[in-house]
């Protein structure tokens, strides 16, 4: 066996986990209970990568954001439909900018956090 070898067959047959990550009732769970309890919601659905099936961004007015799996751009817009929520293509549109403005302020305040000794 080469040094490298078992990493070949780990890389082959998916990683560590054995395939694509699917998604759960528990992520349309969170979605559904995240979205409920803010305003201004839209969904960006992100195509699926080697490790993790379609996945939905829920943004709400401020920034603020989520991310779960959501198996396929059909079930993203059959959900944003469910709850008259717009649903838009990452790849299309690209991400709103208070999505990065949102996150930026974290990063502030998480920095500010750590200054002063808090959590």
């Amino acid at each position: 066996m080469g040094l490298f070898d078992s990493f070949r067959k780990r890389r082959k047959s998916g990683g560590a986990r054995g395939g694509v990550r699917k998604s759960t009732s528990n992520d349309i769970a969170h979605l559904d209970e995240w979205a409920a309890q803010r305003r201004g919601v839209e969904a960006f659905v992100e195509p699926p990568t080697r490790i993790t099936e379609t996945t939905v961004v829920l943004i709400a007015h401020d920034g603020e954001w989520t991310r779960r799996r959501i198996g396929s751009l059909d079930a993203a817009q059959e959900f944003g439909h469910k709850r008259s929520m717009p649903v838009y293509e990452v790849s299309k549109v690209g991400y709103p900018q208070r999505m990065r403005d949102y996150t930026e302020r974290q990063k502030i305040l998480d920095r500010r956090r750590r200054e002063r000794g808090e959590a």
